[in-house]
């Protein structure tokens, strides 16, 4: 209940109609790897749905798909606890989102200037005496 919840909350907010924003199985672009500024996001267990706000600022082109999904008691990481934590930082970060579209705060995951996977890849190359480049 509480994930459809919080999908509808998305969809309502984020201006997109998916079907499901905390399943975390995602196809991208490489284009969209390297358009997102991917450092900014935490790198826990909200950074997949992160990548879906910011692609809704940079206008990326969303879809989602059916697929047949079982769950098993022995196979779900997510306990009560953390099911409490996730689900108010989800609303925060989608009010963060409508914030930032709305030019209230400006968040770097959502500029152009946001740190990028690209550029971290360049910087290491560059000082890392190991790398042949």
């Amino acid at each position: 209940m509480a994930n459809r919840f919080l999908t509808a909350f998305q969809n309502l907010f984020s201006g997109f109609k998916l079907s499901e924003y905390h399943t975390r199985f995602r196809a991208t672009s490489r284009r969209l790897l390297e358009t997102l500024a991917l450092l900014e996001n935490p790198d826990d267990s909200i950074f997949d749905n992160q990548i879906i706000a910011q692609a809704v600022m940079f206008r990326f082109r969303i879809g989602d798909g059916s697929c047949l999904t079982e769950y098993f008691e022995w196979a779900s990481s997510t306990n009560l606890t953390s099911s409490a934590k996730y689900g108010p930082v989800m609303l925060l970060k989608t009010g963060s989102l409508v914030a930032h579209k709305l030019g209230a705060i400006l968040a770097p995951r959502y500029g152009a200037n946001g740190r990028k996977l690209t550029q971290n890849i360049i910087l290491r190359s560059k000082t890392d005496p190991s790398n042949p480049d």
